[in-house]
């Protein structure tokens, strides 16, 4: 019986590399709280995990008006980064970080990251075993 590290897989090696970049996000988010103008800026983790496992370029379709009209985004972390989040309460100078709320997200993301870390760990240390017969 052939063994496929992708189904084996899947879902959580993707899942930790779009967890590393959301938190890399995130994070620069929290360090712009205090700047004027910043806008607070998010991945839509489920659409983009979607399009990775799907294999497709780019997870993320883009509306045409026009034949002319790119039907897709060729790099989905540029396509990332345009992703701009809606506040609740912006600030008086125009800076969309809500400290408390990207915390929370980026808490979130963490331990998501971490569940995703383990259970990945788990499966090799599954597969160690196996190789060697315990």
């Amino acid at each position: 019986m052939a063994f496929s590290f992708d189904s084996a897989l899947a879902p959580h090696a993707d899942a930790l590399v779009l967890r590393a970049r959301r938190a890399e996000i995130l994070a620069n988010n929290i360090a712009n709280a205090d700047t004027p103008n910043f806008k607070a800026r998010d991945i839509d983790f489920a659409s983009v995990l979607e399009g990775v496992q799907g294999g497709q370029q780019s997870p993320l379709k883009l509306a045409t008006t026009q034949a002319r009209h790119q039907s897709q985004i060729a790099d989905p972390d540029f396509a990332a980064d345009l992703m701009y989040r809606i506040p609740h309460q912006p600030a008086v100078d125009g800076n969309t970080v809500e400290v408390q709320e990207e915390m929370a997200r980026y808490t979130d993301n963490a331990l998501r990251f971490q569940a995703s870390f383990e259970f990945l760990n788990s499966k090799f240390s599954g597969l160690t075993k196996a190789i060697k017969g315990e």
